[in-house]
């Protein structure tokens, strides 16, 4: 079992404003057969911890939101899990989606409940299986852009990019705000670009990724669903409604337009002038694919075949990549470089680091070949 949340040990960021919100979704189709429906990444401890995606970003989060100001969004099916993995967490503070939405629907849930008691707490929004390396430079930056959003705006964390990557929405950054170098007007924000464009971006030195971590005022955020997204807003408003008098959601939440936060908000909100964004490098990753998954495991002098598992079970000879092993099996590699291996009891998985962001595209084909108990 992965290990549940315990109290943190940080405390000098702790604020009594503050709170985060960790929407819990999807099935990580881009990581099976290691990440399921029925337990999707963010529940794995993929990084040899002992701990999920999701614990490790509760813990992350502790010197600025103890856990009793911390909600989670997820689904129906992933509800008891992400309760037995964080049993501090209270009972309201887990917010399950009658159905996916996509982001919109997710963060604007958490908005508009918290807008009920808390209308000018300030609140951050953080994918729950993100990696980050370096804890304090994190705390820096997430601590820079909760100063700015008491401003009134909105504020995005941006990437500064290491790499020309395509994998990744890009921030266009604009002029500094208030005079501060630290925090910029953001221009706009792009979506995933070619291979090309995301080699001119990292020239430019005007570009960062988009982590999609941002921050602002519970009721700047609601402020802007009304002035940008009128469709999510009235029944989102109606949905908090019903949560705070302990009644089914379901039939509003079947109103809701499925649709990323990004379009709805994000977007016109920066065209509108109303988005900021703070510039962080603190070894950030996003587990998207067996290739950065791959990367996060490895650091220095590290094996040219990184093994999440058991690694006396694997056994390569002139070989590079990656074996994810579950079932039990020994593994040999011999003579072949940047594989993906993944070995299930009930699936084998065998790639290309170069192939890893397809991966998703072999899920839905065997999800039209009806092999939904594989998925």
């Amino acid at each position: 079992m992965v290990g549940a949340f315990s109290a943190s040990r940080y405390c000098w960021g702790m604020s009594d404003d503050f709170f985060a919100v960790i929407p819990a979704g999807g099935s990580g189709t881009r990581l099976w057969p290691l990440s399921r429906s029925g337990e999707p990444k963010f529940l794995l401890d993929l990084l040899g911890t002992g701990r999920s995606l999701l614990v490790e970003t509760i813990d992350r989060l502790a010197p600025f939101a103890p856990v009793d100001r911390v909600l989670v969004v997820t689904g129906g099916a992933h509800e008891n899990a992400v309760r037995s993995q964080v049993p501090s967490l209270p009972m309201a503070n887990v917010l399950v989606e009658p159905s996916a939405k996509n982001s919109a629907a997710a963060v604007g849930l958490a908005a508009y409940v918290l807008n009920q008691t808390n209308p000018d707490a300030v609140v951050g929004f953080f994918a729950a299986d993100h990696v980050v390396a370096e804890e304090e430079a994190f705390h820096s930056v997430l601590k820079t852009a909760i100063d700015s959003a008491r401003s009134g705006l909105m504020v995005t964390i941006g990437i500064a990019p290491t790499e020309p990557s395509s994998a990744f929405g890009y921030i266009k950054k604009s002029d500094s705000y208030d005079g501060d170098a630290a925090v910029h007007h953001v221009g706009e924000f792009v979506e995933k670009p070619s291979y090309l464009d995301a080699q001119r971006f990292l020239s430019s030195g005007e570009y960062l990724w988009n982590a999609g971590i941002f921050v602002g005022s519970v009721s700047s955020i609601v402020a802007a669903f009304e002035e940008f997204s009128p469709e999510l807003a009235g029944p989102l408003s109606a949905i908090a409604q019903h949560i705070s008098e302990g009644s089914d959601i379901s039939a509003l939440w079947d109103t809701l337009p499925s649709i990323a936060f990004d379009y709805a908000v994000a977007e016109p909100a920066a065209r509108a002038g109303k988005f900021l964004v703070v510039p962080g490098s603190f070894g950030w990753r996003d587990i998207g694919d067996f290739a950065s998954l791959a990367s996060a495991q490895q650091g220095p002098g590290s094996s040219d075949v990184v093994v999440v598992g058991d690694s006396a079970k694997v056994h390569p000879h002139d070989s590079t990549g990656i074996v994810v092993g579950s079932s039990g099996r020994i593994v040999t590699l011999l003579g072949v470089s940047d594989i993906v291996v993944v070995d299930t009891p009930d699936a084998l998985l065998v790639t290309t680091k170069e192939h890893a962001q397809d991966v998703k595209q072999i899920v839905e084909h065997m999800k039209a070949q009806g092999l939904e108990d594989l998925l």
